[in-house]
């Protein structure tokens, strides 16, 4: 028995069943909200320590024997993306104390927050493919029903965006499913990758490759079917926003990463270069788009998207160098890209506008604010010694290692084109002057020698995009354990043999001692 692999993925919906018991009482909500995501981290950081040590960790659940019942099993990739889970909704659980308004939490802000974390830990830990697609089901409809809070125009249109193209990757999901099923029998993931491997039609699996490619890509707004996300992102709550920015699309990439290295590495030799050239035009657009906008939300949306590239970049050269470098990329854009949404949210809540046109003057009011914002903002970019400079190196380098030019051309180019964006953030938001028309919102108080004094609650926003850059440069600077636990997981990636054992030699363990148990009962 592991309890260590199934208590992340009880305690969020334990949480939220807490939170909808006490629906009327918002220090309670608030209470569970924190405490419940503080038990999650320690929870997770039990289960990394277990993984470390161990390799793998299965947990067979009711006692059923894999490949018949439902099977969790954490390896080194799991355990570390639970980890990075369950920082970003501890700090999303402080920040939206002071983000977050009543009337969101009448409507069910806090139930909702633990059932999509439930969702993604789940996603992060189910060795079963139709559970994947279950805890994705979860997911999508925990993020609509957050992204619609509040019921703005805006919010209605961006979420029917949303919700379309989601709906659409799950039916490509749950058809492959259902074909994958057909054709090997099984649902569990270790036991159809053996499977699989074996199968006489590889024409078909060829074209499940594509299927899972395609739905799972949409998840991940991954090119041509990316623009759900820059239509949608901006226009929640800034809490919503920046759990969004710092999770969803990585679940998808996480499903990319552990479904071609797993059930369909044979035949990356077809879809290698599908692979590789989504990539690279998923880069392209994605920082394109972010170059011609000027609202803060809007910019970092499409930059969640030209960051996805990198990261299914290091999946498609396909070399324990790329793979390391792709998952040191997931895990330094949830960081980065999660603190640069609530960095956004203090300038709006400081200013009152998201729109650079009509900002200015930070850097000078709030230096420590700027501080978060360049560590973060410039780590993004690639700007060393931040930790997104070893993540575009471990990348560059393995592209170059193969051979692959262009793309990796088209890789360095896309980098210089954040920087871009990230300095017209900084020159409009920082560094210019506050235009005269700027109605400053009602929450800088002014006292009697003009100084500008922070409400106390805004703390509480502070805090966790305080800590944030502080693991942004940390990551920069502790580089070398990190990439030596990131080349662990490639390793394990890149050989899947220890995870199928893992899965079924235990499950035979099972099933052999369940076995023996009866034979006893019928001895006389």
């Amino acid at each position: 028995m592991r309890p260590e692999v199934a208590l992340p993925v009880l305690l969020p919906l334990l949480s939220g069943a807490v939170s909808l018991l006490f629906w009327r009482s918002r220090p309670m909500q608030r209470f569970t909200a924190v405490a419940g995501n503080l038990a999650l981290l320690g929870l997770a950081v039990w289960l990394l320590v277990a993984v470390i040590q161990e390799g793998y960790v299965v947990i067979q659940m009711g006692g059923w024997p894999a490949p018949y019942g439902i099977t969790l099993v954490a390896d080194v990739l799991s355990a570390v993306m639970v980890v990075l889970t369950a920082i970003i909704g501890l700090a999303l659980a402080i920040y939206s104390l002071a983000s977050t308004g009543p009337g969101h939490e009448r409507f069910g802000f806090y139930p909702l927050m633990h059932l999509l974390l439930a969702g993604v830990v789940g996603a992060f830990l189910t060795g079963d493919i139709f559970n994947l697609y279950v805890w994705f089901e979860v997911m999508l409809v925990a993020s609509f029903a957050l992204l619609i809070l509040g019921g703005e125009k805006a919010q209605m249109e961006g979420a029917i965006k949303y919700v379309t193209l989601n709906l659409l990757a799950s039916v490509i999901f749950l058809s492959a499913v259902g074909l994958l099923y057909g054709m090997v029998g099984t649902l569990n993931m270790a036991d159809a990758a053996q499977r699989l491997a074996m199968a006489e039609h590889q024409g078909m699996v060829e074209v499940l490759a594509v299927m899972f490619m395609v739905a799972f890509g949409i998840k991940a707004a991954a090119f041509p079917l990316f623009f759900w996300l820059p239509a949608s992102y901006h226009t929640p709550p800034v809490a919503v926003s920046a759990l969004f920015a710092g999770l969803l699309t990585k679940v998808g990439v996480y499903a990319l990463f552990r479904v071609f290295t797993l059930l369909f590495d044979q035949t990356l030799g077809y879809t290698q270069d599908l692979l590789l050239w989504g990539a690279a035009l998923t880069m392209v657009t994605g920082v394109l788009g972010a170059a011609a906008q000027f609202e803060f939300r809007r910019i970092l949306s499409f930059h969640i998207v030209s960051q996805i590239g990198y990261m299914i970049l290091g999946l498609a050269l396909y070399t324990p160098l790329a793979i390391a470098g792709g998952i040191f990329a997931v895990m330094h854009n949830i960081v980065v890209k999660t603190n640069l949404f609530l960095i956004s949210g203090i300038t709006r809540r400081l200013q009152g506008t998201y729109e650079l046109k009509k900002m200015g003057g930070l850097y000078r009011e709030r230096p420590w604010l700027a501080v978060a914002f360049f560590l973060s903002a410039f780590s993004l970019a690639g700007v060393p010694p931040l930790s997104g400079f070893f993540a575009k190196f471990v990348i560059v380098r393995a592209g170059i290692e193969a051979e692959a030019y262009v793309v990796t051309a088209v890789a360095l180019l896309v980098g210089l084109m954040t920087l871009y964006s990230m300095v017209k953030i900084w020159n409009e938001v920082f560094w210019k002057t506050l235009p005269e028309d700027n109605l400053v919102p009602a929450e800088e108080v002014v006292v009697g020698d003009d100084s500008r004094m922070v409400p106390a609650s805004l703390w509480l926003m502070y805090m966790p995009v305080a800590v944030l850059a502080l693991f942004a440069l940390l990551i920069g600077v502790f580089a070398e354990p990190l990439m030596t636990l990131m080349n662990r997981v490639g390793d394990q990636l890149m050989n899947p043999q220890g995870y199928i054992e893992a899965v079924l030699g235990q499950a035979a363990g099972v099933e052999e001692a369940l076995i023996n148990a009866v034979d006893e009962e019928e001895l006389p």
